[in-house]
């Protein structure tokens, strides 16, 4: 039963083929591309995929951009909410002490004191303190403030308008009405235009952040993020995204770091210890890497990155304009994909030699890998191969697969003239010689041959001999052997097996021309039967008759 069912699937398959042709790579490819298509508008598992290797790519990176030596941040850790905790209490602090450190590192002339820190609401307990750090900020001209944007849908229920946030930017359609949802500094000294911006970190739907919102365009207005308000203070003119994919500078805690206590101690006391200009001409950055404060993210880097970290390396993308550029919108993706499955999808519908496509396919797929590895290593680039690249593997996977399944068949369905226990049997031989001054090479030979396979309606099969193999062999020159083998008795299958050679000859010219030859190929061919013993040795029988064959041939003027 079995049996049967692997003969009744072999003959489906052969019968597909013989159909289909090579129609089915063409076929398989229109259908993996309806599929990249309905992906990219729908399920989205290709920018997933782009996301987990670029995550991958980033970390193994072999050239690692430098931080920048000028930025520090000014760490409120653990250890600092310990030593000022006996005098201050728990954060947050009174802002006095903030108050005060800003007032003392400003004599070290520092370029930018940027905070990490949102000053939402007063200090009701402390009201001079407030008084006070109000005081020191509208003392400066270097201090600069971030602006928590809330969730866009609370925007009607805001009483905050776009038009009070100084430095925004209207554009043709916004109107001086409109709402936003935003915290803003307590503290209207930091209400000053370019020293106010957006600190939100938005992390993609699989909860890792990879990007940094640069400019929130809303309701017709430009809002910038803190970064970009810095780099701009600083002079820098680079044209920046809207989301800009961040270019990291490593693992956490690659920046220049100083204790928030040791500095603030040091800076208040008579003797210093710490270097008197440490602060001169540098990005000062005050926030926190304490996990009690919960400003830790998940990162391509790490899934414990300091949130105020993440806002330095933006800062610093911003600042020197070597952020990573990426063309990632749908378009490149289904471009990129469609190239490599059709590309692949030309190789098999071309018959391109199988043996000789494998090794290809495969070393340009790890070769495609190493460009995209080298280019993020090399440039401040990120060229995304890795979902095309797939799309494009499983198209070779399938085609592989149904080009094996294919020949298997054809194989199992050779023998469908023969029962199990017939003693008796016979075989048809058609050696076809090609007859070319220059020996043709494997692909062509392996095209004629699967042609000639393809062209018979009988179970047979195709051997190939090539002109140039070695030895005695190579005197038989380009020759295919075509050969039946059905039951003695079964006359209706011999009378089918010769008419398929004899319809393979008339057809021959046609098929030199597929394949590239010319049609006026010389060709010599003929045909040979003989009875095949099951009690007996075949390999011996099959030898006497190829022999008979090839003597055959030589004396035929066909």
């Amino acid at each position: 039963m079995f049996t049967k069912l692997k003969l009744l699937v072999s003959q489906w398959l052969v019968n597909l083929t013989k159909k289909l042709r090579n129609n089915f790579y063409l076929y398989l490819a229109a259908l993996l591309s309806l599929f990249v298509l309905f992906d990219a508008g729908v399920l989205h598992l290709g920018e997933n995929m782009r996301d987990k290797a670029f995550d991958l790519m980033v970390k193994k990176r072999i050239f690692v951009p430098k931080a920048d030596q000028d930025i520090v941040i000014v760490d409120i850790n653990e250890a600092s909410l310990a030593a000022l905790s006996k005098e201050y209490g728990r954060w947050p602090w009174p802002r006095q002490v903030l108050g005060e450190f800003v007032e003392n590192i400003q004599a070290q002339n520092p370029k930018a004191i940027v905070f990490d820190i949102v000053f939402s609401d007063a200090d009701i307990y402390n009201e001079d303190s407030d008084a006070y750090f109000n005081e020191v900020i509208a003392g400066t001209k270097n201090t600069l403030f971030p602006i928590l944007r809330l969730d866009p849908s609370q925007d009607k229920l805001s009483q905050l308008t776009y038009k009070q946030i100084p430095g925004i930017v209207a554009g043709s359609n916004s109107e001086d009405t409109d709402t936003i949802a935003a915290i803003m500094p307590y503290f209207k000294a930091a209400w000053q235009p370019n020293r106010l911006g957006t600190h939100n970190v938005y992390a993609d739907n699989d909860g890792i952040v990879r990007q940094y919102r640069m400019m929130h365009t809303e309701a017709g207005w430009l809002l910038p993020s803190l970064p970009a308000a810095v780099a701009k203070f600083v002079g820098a003119k680079h044209a920046l995204p809207q989301d800009m994919l961040i270019n990291w500078r490593g693992k956490p805690f690659t920046y220049n770091y100083a204790t928030f206590s040791d500095v603030y101690t040091d800076l208040a006391s008579q003797v210093k210890k710490r270097p008197q200009h440490e602060f001169t001409n540098k990005i000062v950055i005050i926030g926190s890497t304490a996990p009690g404060l919960l400003d830790i993210k998940a990162t391509a880097i790490s899934k414990d990155f300091p949130g105020v970290e993440i806002l330095a390396t933006a800062i610093d993308n911003a600042i020197h304009g070597d952020y990573l550029k990426v063309w990632r919108g749908k378009l490149p993706y289904i471009l990129l994909s469609l190239l490599l499955i059709w590309a692949t999808a030309f190789a098999f519908y071309s018959q391109v030699d199988r043996d000789r496509l494998t090794p290809i396919f495969s070393f340009s797929q790890i070769g495609l890998l190493l460009i995209s590895f080298a280019v993020i290593n090399f440039t401040n680039s990120y060229l995304d191969l890795t979902a095309p690249i797939l799309w494009a593997i499983a198209y070779f996977s399938i085609a592989k697969i149904y080009a094996l399944a294919t020949d298997r068949a054809l194989q199992r369905w050779l023998a469908f003239g023969v029962k199990t226990g017939d003693v008796q049997s016979h075989a048809l031989l058609m050696p076809i010689l090609i007859d070319t001054e220059i020996a043709l090479d494997d692909g062509t030979l392996k095209k004629i041959a699967r042609q000639v396979e393809l062209s018979s309606q009988t179970p047979s099969n195709v051997d190939v001999i090539k002109g140039t193999q070695g030895g005695i062999w190579g005197l038989f020159g380009d020759m295919l052997i075509v050969s039946w083998t059905f039951a003695q008795n079964n006359t209706q299958y011999a009378d089918n097996a010769k008419a398929d050679a004899a319809r393979i000859a008339a057809d021959f010219s046609q098929i030199l021309t597929s394949v590239g030859l010319p049609s006026n190929t010389p060709v010599r061919y003929t045909m040979h039967d003989g009875a095949l013993n099951a009690e007996q040795p075949l390999d011996n029988q099959w030898r006497s008759l190829f022999a008979q064959a090839i003597i055959k041939l030589e004396h035929s003027q066909s």
